[in-house]
């Protein structure tokens, strides 16, 4: 839907320069960007590619020129390209009422306004809070409950007794509740731990496609809010990971380890069990941390296993060099075996 850029700054709080009618309803990058998209310049070297686009409305940070376009002055441009985006774009509804072939036990209370789409299974005491949409084909085992304005795209599992708070967002293929990677040997087989806890999420988490949470042996698997997980993240039972974390995709988290506020952990990064990565870590990608180790606060690690960055720079410098120096030892024995020779007795 159209609007007029001048309503769009009020609602972001930026200052506008240039034609308050200047109709916007979508957004882009530069170059594939229409009249009515909305693009943002974040550094001054996007400048050329903006002010060669048919875009008309530009998020720029305060200072920088753009002649002939509508400018919308802001401290952190892409921040607010994204909450623009939230509010010219809102997401398409994944369900709406409750559709007939929907599977709900009488015992399951749904608050008036949750969406249910095709063939879901709603089992005996769940419970739905308002504005929650619940994609086609998903699965809430009995006891499991679920907060308000959340979205769960098709193909959702939801184990019994697991918890899950407000505005969060499940992606295609989410598994949450599975039983933990859990047994002790008996000397002729392994036999199963028990795995009896749950998993809880809290408010505002987005966890991407066909990531895993299993749930606790014993005690629990927390989530905390603003948590983001990227797809195919498994986490391992009685995991906690702290608020506002972010993880890329196809990490491991083992059992019990322990993952602090504000963490950035890159794609593919192994963490055994009982580690533990304290608000502010930052874990480069493909490292791999061992069973027990502390990553402490503020602290950026790499490599496999897992060491400061700045000493993993330097031994992968000299690893990029072992071929030269491996032939320069090479040349160095041949000359001391030369010498040897020459001097050796009789000759």
């Amino acid at each position: 839907m159209k609007r007029p850029v001048k309503e769009l700054a009020d609602y972001l709080g930026c200052a506008l320069e240039g034609d308050a009618t200047a109709p916007v309803s979508g957004v882009a990058a530069p170059l594939s960007a229409r009249a009515e998209d909305l693009i943002y310049v974040e550094s001054p070297r996007h400048l050329e590619g903006a002010a060669a686009s048919a875009a008309k409305c530009v998020v720029i940070a305060p200072g920088v020129a753009l002649p002939g376009k509508n400018l919308l002055r802001a401290a952190n441009p892409k921040l607010v390209f994204a909450r623009a985006a939230e509010w010219l774009l809102p997401p398409a509804p994944i369900a709406q009422g409750v559709h007939p072939t929907a599977v709900i036990a009488p015992s399951a209370q749904l608050a008036p306004s949750v969406a249910v789409g095709p063939y879901a299974v709603i089992e005996e005491n769940v419970q739905v809070e308002a504005g929650t949409e619940i994609g086609a084909f998903c699965f809430l085992g009995r006891g499991a409950r679920v907060g308000e304005g959340c979205r769960l795209y098709p193909r959702i599992t939801i184990y019994p007794g697991c918890r899950v708070g407000n505005r969060v967002i499940l992606h295609s293929g989410v598994v949450i509740g599975s039983d933990g990677f859990g047994y002790v040997a008996d000397g002729q087989k392994y036999r199963k731990f028990p795995q009896v806890g749950v998993v809880e999420i809290h408010d505002d988490v987005e966890i991407g496609a066909n990531t895993t949470l299993d749930r606790g042996s014993l005690g629990r698997t927390e989530i905390a809010a603003g948590v983001k997980l990227d797809n195919l993240v498994h986490v391992a039972h009685n995991v906690t990971i702290g608020e506002n974390t972010v993880i890329a995709a196809q990490t491991g988290i083992s059992g019990s380890s322990k993952i602090g506020k504000n963490v950035v952990v890159g794609g593919q990064v192994g963490i055994a069990d009982h580690c533990q990565l304290e608000d502010g870590a930052i874990a480069g990608a493909q490292a791999g941390i061992p069973s027990g180790k502390i990553v402490h606060g503020g602290q950026i690690v790499w490599g496999t296993p897992a060491r400061p960055l700045d000493k993993y720079k330097k031994q992968f410098a000299w690893f990029s060099r072992l071929p030269e120096l491996a032939e320069r030892i090479k040349r160095l024995e041949n000359s001391v075996s030369g010498k040897e020779a020459q001097s050796a007795p009789g000759e």
